[in-house]
């Protein structure tokens, strides 16, 4: 049997569409609102676990912003900010808890900023606004807005997106395979959805049904 060499793709471009939403669904609400600018709330902070979809949404909020025609941009924190964000009206803070001193000044200034002209700010942190270890003033700033708890998927959850995947990629899933890749791959949604994809193309390779045995071997080629 001829190899093939899977190359999972490492671009699954995030957007609020393909955003599996479990019991986050008041949260995507909200975001599509504020992108369709029906939401009056303009500072939004989302807290929770690795995995529970945060960076997935802030990603997905700035793309939705940038093709609306705003000027946005999506940001992972490192100790200190970019100065070039003064020049977005719209910005997608993940991981603020990372900001050290002058970046949480930083932040300070850029939350003013976009409240006196009208901007948005989206942000992210592993815990809500008051647990975070950052300045007192930044704290209040980011709890003054919507605050949200991020629910990470239940298994059942995400191999309902799996299968939902599949049918929207026009192909099946075998009985159990979306349980089995659960159980020995990435638990996160995009690297599932990725691998779900390399399958696909491997089954057509091998000209074979998508079944247990098909992605056992598949995995294989990964090790």
């Amino acid at each position: 049997m001829k190899q093939l060499l899977l190359e999972i793709s490492p671009d699954f471009v995030p957007s609020l569409d393909n955003f599996v939403p479990g019991r986050n669904a008041e949260v995507l609400h909200i975001l599509r609102e504020s992108v369709a600018g029906s939401q009056p709330e303009r500072f939004i902070y989302l807290w929770g676990a690795t995995s529970s979809g945060k960076t997935h949404l802030l990603k997905a909020f700035a793309d939705a912003m940038s093709r609306g025609g705003q000027s946005a941009v999506y940001l992972a924190c490192e100790a200190e900010l970019p100065g070039d964000l003064a020049g977005h009206d719209v910005v997608a803070l993940d991981n603020v808890e990372r900001l050290g001193g002058e970046g949480q000044i930083a932040l300070f200034n850029l939350y003013n900023r976009l409240r006196e002209g009208r901007g948005r700010l989206l942000a992210s942190g592993p815990c809500a606004p008051a647990q975070l270890g950052l300045r007192p003033d930044v704290v209040t700033r980011l709890g003054w807005g919507l605050v949200y708890q991020m629910h990470g998927l239940s298994d059942e959850e995400k191999a309902q997106a799996l299968h939902a995947h599949a049918t929207s990629r026009g192909f099946r899933l075998g009985a159990g395979v979306a349980e089995y890749l659960l159980r020995h791959w990435r638990r996160d949604l995009p690297s599932l959805l990725a691998m779900l994809d390399a399958l696909d193309r491997y089954s057509l390779e091998t000209k074979r049904p998508i079944t247990v045995p098909l992605l056992r071997e598949a995995l294989q080629l990964e090790v």
